[in-house]
Order: structure tokens, then C-alpha cells, then sequence
């Protein structure tokens, strides 16, 4: 089956196509590219580590979306965070989409190209 991608194309400032897809779908799975907080208008959300992992996993819960899937089918995320010291309070907000089999994860600390506190990419399991 071959590859398909989730979401259209991508355009950065002034317009600019992205290098990059939200997601791609191979076979049963969905991987979704890096999301951070950026919200409807475009801007990242303000108000701490908890309201950008909340707007970060709607933007992977959207996108999730688009290709047929749940954050349930989920089967694996991984997780930048630009502080360490987040790490309780981003958990805690994490669990709240995945109270019940949470998938496998991975969270490092890492310098994030853009002025973000988080940034989650996942994996979804879907048979079509």
C-alpha cells in the first residue's frame, strides 16, 4: 500500500510550502509529525507548560483526525520539553488524553526550534 499524506500542504511565514507533512499514512499506521501550541489564530497559546500540552495534543488530536484515527490509537509519542522543571505538571496534563492504556513515550529536554515549551509527535495503529 503506498504512503499517503494527512492534511494537505504546509506553508510557513510569507507563504512558503513546509518540508514536511502533518502526518503520513503507511499501511495501518499514522505518524504524525511534531506538534506545538499553536492555536487557531496561528500564535502560541500563552499561559504555561499545562496550556501548551493541552494545545499541543488538541493539535495532534486534530490531526489524528484527518487521517481516521483517536488519540486511543495511539501507540507511541515522543515528547520535547524546553524545561525539566515541567515535567510533573506536563505529565499530569498528558495523562488527562490517555486515561486509559497510555501508549509508549519517550520525553527528552531539548532547545526547540521555535519559542515553545513542548513539542509531541505520535504514532497510531489503525487497521484500515
Amino acid at each position: 500500500m503506498p504512503k499517503e499524506a494527512i492534511g494537505g500542504t504546509l506553508t510557513g511565514q510569507g507563504g512558503a510550502p513546509l518540508p514536511f507533512s502533518k502526518a503520513i499514512r503507511a499501511g495501518d499506521f499514522v505518524y504524525v509529525s511534531g506538534q506545538v501550541a499553536f492555536g487557531a489564530d496561528g500564535k502560541l497559546v500563552e499561559g504555561g507548560i499545562e496550556a501548551q500540552t493541552q494545545q499541543t495534543l488538541n493539535n495532534v488530536q486534530a490531526v489524528l483526525e484527518e487521517a481516521g484515527c483517536k488519540m486511543s490509537d495511539v501507540i507511541k509519542c515522543t515528547c520535547w520539553l524546553d524545561d525539566v522543571r515541567d515535567f510533573g505538571a506536563f505529565n499530569k496534563t498528558y495523562a488527562g488524553f490517555f486515561p486509559t492504556e497510555p501508549p509508549a513515550r519517550s520525553t527528552v529536554h531539548a532547545d526547540l526550534m521555535i519559542d515553545a515549551k513542548v513539542e509531541i509527535e505520535a504514532i497510531a495503529y489503525k487497521p484500515l
